[in-house]
């Protein structure tokens, strides 16, 4: 069982930055699990954004935030972060924390838990 709290989300102006945290506790070992993030926009489904590996040697990235985001993870702390650069008003949405048992991976229903989310606004 792994329990996910997100934080760091707010209102910023377009081309500023924000660094969201992902707060992992529970009894399995954090570094054997696969983290990542996702958003949603009202209306619109749920999409991936990146995900890291358990030991952090390998991340992954939707080709919106290529470039612009950087996903990391300091398993000592078990914590995952995401810092966003550069962020755009199509960047706004609530972003969430997962995990998985299992390689990387975009696809949302392979995460097997999820942090309640935080809200990111980006004004232009």
């Amino acid at each position: 069982q792994v329990r996910l709290v997100e934080s760091g989300g707010g209102l910023v102006q377009a081309g500023g930055s924000l660094r969201l945290s992902c707060a992992a506790s529970g009894r399995t070992p954090v570094s054997s699990v696969t983290m990542g993030w996702f958003r949603r926009d009202p209306g619109k489904k749920r999409e991936f954004v990146a995900s890291i590996s358990g030991s952090g040697s390998t991340t992954n990235y939707a080709d919106s935030v290529k470039g612009r985001f950087t996903i990391a993870r300091d398993n000592t702390w078990k914590t995952m972060f995401l810092q966003m650069n550069s962020l755009k008003p199509e960047d706004t949405a609530v972003y969430y924390c997962a995990a998985r048992y299992g390689g990387n991976s975009w696809y949302e229903d392979f995460y097997d838990y999820w942090g309640q989310g935080t809200q990111v606004t980006v004004s232009s």
